[in-house]
Order: structure tokens, then C-alpha cells, then sequence
């Protein structure tokens, strides 16, 4: 299916945004959807569908948003993480704005040059230190990378790992993952993220509207 997408400079969390991606499957949430490949979407799925379907409907965020302590940490560190970043690689990054692809789209934490996007993730020590002991990104995330190069259709990802309870120099950890080493794994996501999409669709069909 040859998708177009259209690219929206936008800061993330605002009601712009918000709007945007109502109803859309997001890269934040494919490992949902990827989990249990290649056999039937779990119950998290179909929850996720459910939740599409309604915003689907009725055309307003859903009310089923969660936030806690951790992710409210991550949203305020995140710009140290891409100040350090910049300083690290002598580049910058800019907005990352929302990569609309019809039914679903992606929001990554920066661009880089041309190329190039960035995911940045503000952790705990423990999970900082499993990442620098794994040598590679955090397997939770790679759908949402995959996501990433996917929907941007740039050549590479940069997940960063951030904590500042480690010493300056170990602080943060990136790790490239390249669209070239990715084929398979987009070929998946691609096959999979249309049985959803009609996931979503018989869902809605079910419900009186």
C-alpha cells in the first residue's frame, strides 16, 4: 500500500497534536499490537483497538489516558537528555513534530539533519544500567523505533537513554538502529498494523453510531 505522508511541525502534547492523531495508530503503542506476532492480537490490543474505534466514532479524544510519575519525569528531563545529545554528536535537533500516514502516525522526540530522528528515554538507574550493560536498545522499545524510520521514512534512529544519577559520563547512552538492518521488521510492522487497522474497523461496526 504506497501511504502519503504528510508532516506537521507541531509541539508534542498540545491540543493540536492531540487532534491530529485521534484515531490513529501511534508508535508509542505498536509494541501493543506486535506482541504475540504472527498469531491473534492479545487482550492490550484489543483493548488499544477499542480505544481507536471510539475516538474513531465520536471524534474526540479518548477519555482512557494514562500518566504516571515516571513518564511525567521523562517529559520534564527530556530536554537536558537533547541538550546533551547536541553537545555530544556537535549537531541539533529540531522539532519533531507528527508524521501523519493516513491511519496511523508517529511523533519522534527530535530530527536530525535529513536522516536522522531521535527517542528519548528518561529512566530510573536500574533500567539506565540495564542498558548499558545490554549494549543495545531496550527491547521494549523496538517496535516504536521500527515505528519511527517507518512513518519518517529516514535512514536511522537514535534511542537515548538518560539518567542523571549516573556519573556525567555515563549519563546517557545512544544507540543507533539503521532503516538498512530493518527490513524485515518494517515488512512485519507493515502486515500487521493493516490487520489492525481492520481490527479497528470491525470493532467500530459492531458499535450502534
Amino acid at each position: 500500500m504506497n501511504v502519503i505522508t504528510k508532516w506537521h511541525d507541531i509541539e508534542q502534547n498540545t491540543d493540536e497534536w492531540d487532534w491530529l492523531r485521534l484515531g490513529k495508530i501511534t508508535s508509542s503503542n505498536l509494541n501493543l499490537i506486535m506482541t504475540n506476532y504472527p498469531n491473534a492480537f492479545g487482550i492490550p490490543a484489543k483493548k488499544y483497538a477499542l480505544k481507536l474505534a471510539l475516538e474513531r466514532i465520536k471524534n474526540c479524544k479518548s477519555d482512557n489516558n494514562y500518566s504516571n510519575q515516571h513518564m511525567e519525569r521523562g517529559h520534564e528531563q527530556e530536554p537536558i537528555a537533547r541538550m546533551l545529545y547536541e553537545d555530544l554528536y556537535f549537531t541539533e535537533v529540531t522539532n519533531g513534530g507528527f508524521f501523519d500516514c493516513g491511519y496511523y502516525g508517529d511523533s519522534p522526540d527530535g530530527l536530525v539533519g535529513t536522516d536522522g530522528v531521535i527517542e528519548i528515554k528518561s529512566v530510573i538507574d536500574t533500567v539506565h544500567y540495564e542498558n548499558l550493560k545490554r549494549g543495545t536498545i531496550d527491547p521494549a522499545y523496538k517496535w516504536q523505533i521500527v515505528g519511527h524510520i517507518d512513518s519518517s521514512q529516514r535512514e536511522w534512529c537514535d534511542f537515548i537513554s538518560y539518567c542523571a544519577d549516573f556519573p556525567e559520563i555515563s549519563q546517557l547512552i545512544v544507540y543507533r538502529s539503521y532503516k538498512k538492518d530493518l527490513q524485515k521488521e518494517l515488512q512485519m510492522l507493515s502486515e500487521r498494523r493493516e490487520l489492525f487497522n481492520q481490527l479497528i474497523e470491525k470493532t467500530i461496526s459492531r458499535i450502534p453510531h
